[in-house]
């Protein structure tokens, strides 16, 4: 992979790319007072609306707002008719993954991936295997994070298969802008996204047999980092929010309490982790989940979005044979490239990566939130010894990749306008149909030179453009 930055809005010579001319030319003629402005104006509004993350271990209180950029990330449409594609096949190839797994094993019969990989993995669930589940989807909603290397190629970062949270902020940042900026979105056509609430309901009640199912979201409460987001989507669905107590299981069925008296539940989109879904299943300390609900799933009472056991797809270190999994299940080639990775459980791969830690980026196979991970070029010499002897003594755990060159999009931040690194996460549906809005979530690291761009890593977000070329 090459090792400079590609600049999403100027190329190597200084001249604008074409997709951000007329951007360009707005952000030239405005005053950087009024940009100044506008977003202290961008940041009191999404205070109001508590548009926040909770920020776990942090002593200055626990609600956080996510710093909204107001420059946006811009895709031309014929790049992101590419990205499209390429995220449709990675998704469907997964889901077609657990559906074998939890089956007939075929990929794991050929040698594909090694049986201990997946059988042995924390996330694999017992309780899936043999389950028919309705249009064989295990994960109706997906994000797919891409970052983009030197030579402007997208990769893909990882899979986030469970509960991938972060679509509210995609559909908040574009109404603050359009609330915030009008004029540019009248001077040129900008792809809506405004449709994704609409699609995600349909995606849901899909996931039934039923002709027209009953939708909750399943949420912790309101103590969880996402539960802005829980709220917000059930608000914009139409739907009711639950919690684990408002649910209960009768007759092999699974019921909400209402104030007009029992109501029966079809579809449940949860933001909710396997562990804490059943007591009587899974962890029987959990608060948060309602009892006898495995038991109502496996009878086809109820739907699950997403299925339990979607896990075992989007750990780090399933995540290398994905690229095979396209070429077992779909016979194509992969559109999106992996990046490299290293996987420390074999020896091999391990001694390079011992001998090679100040140059690479190590993280745990079931970490995320940028939580649990090496940044070797950004780490001091203890931080790296100190990562050595917890990969000697688990070396299962952990992957290691490159140091990437995530691209840059110009930033505002203190000192004025200057580059910052992003990535993209766009969402997928699978129902009838497999499905994104055209855009998805770019996240901005807003640290000079940093490339972890996690919100509970000091990362902001910003608007994402797809414009006609």
């Amino acid at each position: 992979m090459a090792r400079s930055f590609y600049d999403e809005m100027y190329m190597a010579n200084g001249e604008c790319r074409s997709h951000y001319r007329d951007f360009t030319r707005w952000l030239a003629e405005t005053p950087q007072d009024l940009l100044a402005q506008r977003r202290r104006e961008a940041d009191l509004l999404f205070h109001r609306a508590g548009i926040t993350f909770t920020l776990y271990g942090d002593d200055q209180g626990t609600e956080r707002l996510i710093p909204f950029d107001i420059i946006p990330r811009s895709i031309p449409a014929s790049e992101w008719a590419v990205v499209e594609r390429g995220c449709i096949q990675r998704v469907q190839a997964l889901n077609m993954f657990l559906t074998d797994l939890y089956h007939d094993q075929r990929i794991i019969k050929a040698g594909v991936i090694p049986a201990e990989q997946v059988l042995a993995n924390d996330c694999y669930q017992l309780a899936m295997q043999g389950l028919d589940l309705h249009r064989n989807t295990y994960a109706h909603i997906a994000g797919v994070d891409l970052v983009r290397d030197g030579d402007g190629s997208y990769y893909v970062l990882e899979d986030n298969l469970r509960t991938p949270s972060g679509v509210s902020y995609m559909l908040e940042d574009r109404k603050m802008m359009m609330r915030l900026f009008p004029e540019l979105f009248a001077a040129q056509r900008v792809a809506p996204i405004d449709h994704y609430p609409s699609l995600l309901l349909d995606t849901l009640r899909a996931s039934s047999p039923l002709d027209n199912p009953t939708v909750v979201v399943l949420t912790p409460g309101r103590f969880n980092s996402a539960y802005f987001e829980h709220a917000f989507l059930a608000r914009e669905m139409g739907v009711e929010l639950v919690e684990g107590a408002d649910l209960y299981v009768r007759d092999d069925k699974l019921f909400m309490r209402t104030t007009a008296g029992p109501k029966q539940v079809d579809v449940i989109y949860r933001r909710l982790d396997d562990a804490f879904l059943d007591p009587l299943a899974f962890n029987p300390d959990s608060m948060l989940g309602v009892p006898g609900l495995l038991s109502t799933y496996r009878s086809g009472n109820v739907v699950l979005a997403n299925a339990i056991g979607t896990g075992v797809a989007d750990d780090k270190s399933i995540y290398p044979y994905v690229d095979e999994m396209i070429r077992f299940y779909l016979s194509e080639e992969p559109i999106l490239k992996n990046v490299p990775t290293w996987q420390c459980r074999k020896p091999a791969d391990l001694s390079h990566v011992l001998a090679n830690l100040s140059e690479l980026v190590v993280k745990e196979t079931q970490g995320s939130g940028g939580y649990g991970m090496l940044v070797g070029p950004a780490a001091s010499k203890a931080e790296i010894e100190a990562f050595r002897a917890r990969l000697i003594a688990k070396p299962h755990a952990y992957i290691a990749q490159p140091t990437l060159c995530l691209s840059t999009c110009p930033t505002f931040v203190e000192q004025g306008i200057a580059p910052r690194h992003i990535d993209l996460r766009p969402f997928v549906l699978s129902g009838r149909e497999t499905r994104l809005v055209p855009g998805g979530l770019t996240r901005v690291a807003l640290r000079e030179g940093s490339l972890v761009v996690n919100s509970s890593q000091g990362g902001g977000t910003k608007d994402t453009w797809v414009v006609e070329d």
